[in-house]
C-alpha cells in the first residue's frame, strides 16, 4: 500500500505546483495578433524571449495586414494582446507605446530623392504615390492626407497595395513612392526600395501593445512585461 500512497501524494503536489504555477502567470496560453511587417521582428524575439525564460507559457500568433482587424480580435475576445497603432482605443481597452516610430518615404534607388539624407513634405507635392486602403483606422493613410493637406496639395494616390509587402514591391518597380515606418524598413531587405526619414514628426505613429481591462489571464502580464522589456533593449 506504501507506493500507491506515495504516488497519490505526488499527484497531489504535482497539481499544487501546477496551480501555483498558473496563478503566478508562469503557465497558460497568450494570444497575440500582430498587425504589419514593422511587428514581425519584435514578435520573434518576443517568442524566443518567453520560450526561453517562461516555458509554461504558450504564445499563439496570428498575423492581420492591419491594425483594425487586430483591435476588433482584441474587443471580440479572441486574442489577449493586440500589437498595433492606433490614434484612438477604446474605453474597455489599456494600451502601452512599446516602440518609438518614426515616419519614413519610401523611394525606387533610381529616384531623384533617393539620395536624401532627409525630406520634407513639401518636396512630395508633384510625386507619384502607393497608399495602402482608407479602412476605418487607418493610420498611414491618413497621415498622408493630414500632412498633404497641411502643405496644400492633394497626394496623387496612382494605386493602392492591399499590404506594406505589395506596397514597397510596387515602389520598387517605380510606380511611385510610399509614407510607411522606419519599423518597416528595418524588416525590409529590397535593395531597390531606400528610406528617407520625413522631416515632420509631429504626425509619428507609435507602436502600441492594447489589452482588455478584464482581462484577469495570470500569464498575460508576464508577457506584456516581456514586450516592454524588449523596447528597453533585452533580448
Amino acid at each position: 500500500m506504501i507506493d500507491p500512497a506515495r504516488a497519490v501524494l505526488e499527484a497531489m503536489r504535482t497539481a499544487e505546483n501546477a496551480v501555483v504555477s498558473a496563478d503566478g502567470g508562469e503557465t497558460g496560453l497568450v494570444r497575440i495578433a500582430f498587425a504589419g511587417v514593422s511587428t514581425h521582428r519584435m514578435v520573434a524575439r518576443l517568442a524566443r524571449l518567453v520560450r526561453s525564460q517562461h516555458p509554461g507559457i504558450e504564445l499563439e500568433l496570428s498575423s492581420q495586414n492591419f491594425a483594425q482587424p487586430a483591435m476588433k480580435r482584441l474587443l471580440g475576445g479572441d486574442t489577449d494582446i493586440a500589437l498595433g497603432r492606433w490614434d484612438v482605443v477604446p474605453s474597455t481597452v489599456e494600451s502601452q507605446v512599446v516602440m518609438p516610430d518614426h515616419l519614413v518615404v519610401a523611394f525606387a534607388d533610381t529616384h531623384p530623392l533617393a539620395d536624401a539624407r532627409h525630406i520634407g513634405m513639401e518636396q512630395l507635392a508633384q510625386e507619384h504615390f502607393v497608399s495602402l486602403p482608407l479602412h476605418e483606422g487607418s493610420v498611414l493613410p491618413d497621415r498622408l492626407r493630414r500632412l498633404a493637406d497641411a502643405h496644400g496639395f492633394v497626394p496623387d494616390v496612382v494605386q493602392i497595395a492591399p499590404d506594406t509587402q505589395t506596397a514597397l514591391a510596387l515602389v520598387s518597380a517605380e510606380v511611385g513612392c510610399h509614407l510607411t515606418l522606419s519599423s518597416v524598413a528595418s524588416n525590409v531587405t529590397d535593395p531597390h526600395v531606400v528610406f528617407v526619414p520625413l522631416d515632420d514628426t509631429t504626425a509619428d505613429v507609435d507602436m502600441r501593445a492594447a489589452w482588455r481591462r478584464d482581462n484577469t489571464n495570470p500569464a498575460l502580464r508576464v508577457v506584456l512585461d516581456k514586450v516592454v522589456a524588449l523596447d528597453e533593449g533585452d533580448s
